[in-house]
């Protein structure tokens, strides 16, 4: 059931899976397929408490920076969940979507992140966005340039951009912004994670690398968020 204190959308930066694998002697591989699980169970839980929006940060534009082998398991892994994973989320009346530019992954992964968002097109619960291939700085650029575009061709006065106009260009499109943004492994920086969405979302780091995140841990930063103050420019409320 959902607390009606409770954000409604929750956004989460899963970081940690490499150094969670190299503590236990294993190699890095080991630990992304454990974040899976991790994924599989917050998902699970965010639709049980009710919670609108979850957008997670799966794969950045700067991922591709790492050892080509890694990137390929990487890959792998989304085509594996993609396959094993939708049916369970449509049961669950789950709406998944991709947000990023899918255009370098491979055709059959492309091709498998499609057919979730229109099995799932439908469903009326919880709202999963994948980030893969994305960056904040890129989102803002794009629809940067779709402003221009349209200012150049006479469909848009310039005079009228304002914020909602701007949103409106975003892969978020039609989201409202994520009142909670979740970091793990006790890292503090946002690394290019829907820049303008979380201007004033609050930031909750999880000192606990991702494959340890759980539904407790879920749990507890909702209950940190609940005793946040969200003053958006303000000053905090006299008692």
């Amino acid at each position: 059931m959902k607390n009606p204190t409770d954000p409604q959308h929750v956004a989460i930066i899963m970081d940690g899976n490499g150094r969670w694998a190299r503590q236990r002697g294993m190699p890095r591989s080991f630990g992304h397929r454990a974040g899976v699980e991790s994924l599989r169970r917050v998902v699970r839980h965010s639709a049980n408490l009710g919670i609108s929006y979850l957008t997670v940060y799966a794969f950045s534009t700067e991922n591709w920076k790492r050892p080509r082998r890694e990137v390929s398991f990487l890959i792998g892994l989304l085509r594996e969940y993609f396959r094993t994973t939708i049916g369970e989320l449509h049961a669950m009346r789950v709406r998944v979507l991709v947000i990023g530019d899918m255009a370098p992954f491979p055709a059959d992964v492309r091709e498998l992140a499609e057919k979730a968002r229109t099995q799932t097109r439908l469903n009326d619960g919880l709202r999963l966005q994948i980030a893969l291939n994305y960056g904040g700085r890129a989102d803002i650029l794009q629809a940067a340039r779709t402003l221009a575009a349209q200012a150049r061709t006479g469909e848009l006065d310039p005079a009228g951009i304002d914020e909602a106009c701007f949103a409106g260009c975003l892969h978020t499109a039609g989201l409202p912004d994520p009142e909670v943004v979740i970091r793990t492994s006790g890292e503090t920086r946002l690394s290019n994670f829907l820049l303008w969405q979380t201007a004033y979302a609050e930031l909750v780091v999880a000192a606990e690398c991702w494959p340890d995140f759980d539904e407790a841990s879920l749990e507890r930063v909702l209950a940190e968020y609940r005793q946040r103050e969200r003053r958006f420019g303000s000053v905090r409320r006299e008692s």
